[in-house]
């Protein structure tokens, strides 16, 4: 940290006294000799004391260095070697004025100084060697304090322009952030949603027939802690995306990821408690596919839920977001339809690859058997749908069914499609 007086840095505070100090002595040891005498001295020693704000207030210090100097030709004396403050005070301007308009008037000034100055002088040779050689002087002068300020602003531009860049740059970032965490946020009340929807129906049913029918209950409380499993193992993979990796011990080597050995379905390591933090060279967070659909029906099957899957079209690889996106938009409709329809409830789910877009269709007849207790109100399952939807500028149509039950059609662009007309649900 750089030190400071009064709020201007140090090094640049102390060489403007060093200048002033050598002004002010140019004037104590100048005009001992000469026609001025102490007048004279004190005259300079007010320029010496001006040029100590050279920096912060330019245009004050050169208008009292300009005064006093016109003080000095109106006397009639001579020009002593304190009357360097006048290049210092037009230099000063010249580079750290926020206008270069006031550094171009100072040098209008400073011309018609030389112009009187040389205008003392009895001979017509000598004035015109002086006005040469002061005009000279100035003009140098004027032109190095220009060239550096150019230089100046230069160098500032680019510490703003970087400094913009760094802005910028951190915005971008808070920016990646904060999608991650919201794309996160949708990820987590999918597995949340889906899994304490099924447990809660599950667990529902056994309740009922725990003594009538203890096989159907067993089955169920199965079905519950296999869900619950999943979800959990689920939810770990999305919070350790949120955690700061840590290296591995060496003496233990990297530590398994919990869940990721043996694919979704897999119970997770009983040793591998939830702090657990993977290597990260190799990440655990893992994106369903479309490619997992089997497995995510068969699980709402096991629920109670009669599920049809059928599939049309060229099934080429879609892109990884897309492919996300068709996934948790039939694990969401299927959810819905176990809460609301109940178990017993028929649903079908099609998929139709075009050469534009991919089509989903998930209906249910709504025939479930109604559940003990209703869903609560509310949530957030189509507002979600929808910002996932409208990622691809795609269309969302959600509602009843006349004859019954409930339908979801989402048409969702492929990337490399063109022209695709866009129907917003």
């Amino acid at each position: 940290m750089r030190a400071t007086v009064l709020g201007r840095p140090l090094r640049g505070v102390a060489f403007d006294v060093a200048v002033s100090g050598a002004v002010a002595l140019l004037a104590l040891a100048s005009t001992a000799g000469s026609d001025a005498g102490w007048p004279g001295t004190m005259l300079g020693l007010g320029m010496a004391v001006a040029l100590l704000w050279r920096r912060v207030r330019p245009v004050g210090v050169t208008v009292v260095v300009a005064v006093l100097a016109y003080v000095q030709v109106a006397l009639d004396w001579a020009s002593l070697p304190y009357d360097v403050a006048v290049l210092i005070a037009l230099y000063s301007l010249v580079k750290y004025a926020d206008r270069l308009r006031d550094g171009v008037l100072a040098g209008v000034v400073a011309a018609l100084g030389v112009v009187f100055a040389a205008a003392r002088t009895p001979s017509q040779v000598a004035w015109a060697f002086t006005a040469v050689f002061y005009g000279l002087v100035v003009g140098a002068v004027w032109l190095a304090a220009l060239n550096v300020r150019t230089r100046r602003l230069y160098v500032l531009s680019l510490e703003e322009r970087a400094a913009t860049l760094e802005r910028e740059r951190e915005a971008q970032s808070r920016a990646a952030v904060a999608e991650e965490r919201t794309r996160i946020a949708r990820e987590l009340h999918d597995v949340v949603a889906h899994g304490m929807a099924v447990m809660i129906v599950q667990a529902d049913g056994a309740r009922y027939v725990i003594d009538k029918d203890p096989q159907a209950a067993r089955e169920a409380v199965r079905i519950v802690a296999d869900t619950g499993r999943q979800a959990l193992a689920d939810m770990r993979r999305l919070v350790d995306v949120l955690r700061e990796p840590s290296r591995p011990d060496p003496a233990t080597g990297p530590e398994p990821a919990p869940g990721s050995s043996a694919g979704p379905d897999a119970a997770p390591d009983p040793s591998a408690g939830p702090d657990r933090v993977p290597e990260p060279a190799e990440p655990t967070h893992r994106r369903p596919s479309v490619a997992e659909l089997p497995a995510l029906l068969e699980r709402f099957r096991a629920a109670g839920l009669q599920v049809r899957h059928t599939v049309t079209g060229d099934s080429a690889p879609l892109p990884p977001a897309l492919d996300l996106t068709v996934y948790r938009l039939v694990q969401e409709a299927l959810t819905n339809t176990l809460k609301h329809a109940g178990v017993g409830a028929t649903a079908e789910v099609s998929l139709a690859h075009r050469a534009d877009a991919v089509v989903l269709e998930v209906l249910d007849d709504g025939r479930g058997r109604v559940p003990a207790t209703p869903a609560p109100p509310g949530g957030h399952g189509l507002v979600g749908m929808r910002e996932r939807v409208s990622v691809y500028d795609g269309s969302l149509t959600a509602g009843p069914r006349p004859t019954g039950g409930w339908l979801l059609r989402a048409r969702l662009p492929l990337p490399s499609s063109s022209g695709t007309e866009v129907v917003t649900a």
